[in-house]
């Protein structure tokens, strides 16, 4: 999973994208804009993402229910700095009146620096380390490259991830 923001409230997701793995492989992708409470875009040059995009975009709590269907049966949901996105995934359920869904966050910074050891671990030094593709800040690239780190990582003998977890 992966969020980008539009401001510094956590609630004011303007993308959001899942990757869904099932058996090793990855077997379903969902990419969306999202219109965030605010009008206010302080992050345009980080993601390019404005308002004028996203300002007939459906809102969290409209596209919500057609995403969670794609997290059912998941064991649990991976994400680069995973503080970030579960916080972002609350506040958006919050400000909806939703409720999250249970499953637990793997963090795939903590994934790469057990599993490979490595140092730093931004998103675009653990794709470079693993000669993943990445479009840094783009959410479905951020997502897909959360997934292949996992998948990595439970592929790797060494790495003590378990694959079930």
């Amino acid at each position: 999973m992966d969020f980008e923001t539009a401001d510094q409230g956590r609630d004011s997701a303007c993308s959001i994208a899942l990757v869904r793995v099932e058996k090793g492989r990855i077997v379903q992708r969902e990419h969306h804009l999202i219109r965030p409470p605010r009008r206010t875009f302080q992050f345009t040059s980080i993601h390019g993402i404005s308002w004028s995009q996203v300002s007939d975009a459906p809102t969290f709590g409209e596209l919500w229910p057609q995403l969670a269907a794609c997290l059912e049966g998941a064991h649990f949901i991976a994400a680069h700095n995973a503080s970030f996105d579960a916080g972002v995934l609350r506040a958006c359920c919050e400000q909806a009146g939703l409720r999250p869904p249970s499953q637990p966050f793997v963090c795939t910074v903590q994934v790469a620096r057990r599993a490979w050891n490595l140092r730093p671990t931004k998103l675009p030094d653990v794709c470079r380390h693993l000669g993943l593709p990445l479009r840094h800040h783009d959410a479905l690239s951020d997502a897909e490259a959360c997934a292949n780190i996992v998948l990595a990582a439970a592929q790797d003998a060494t790495a003590g991830f378990a694959r079930g977890r």
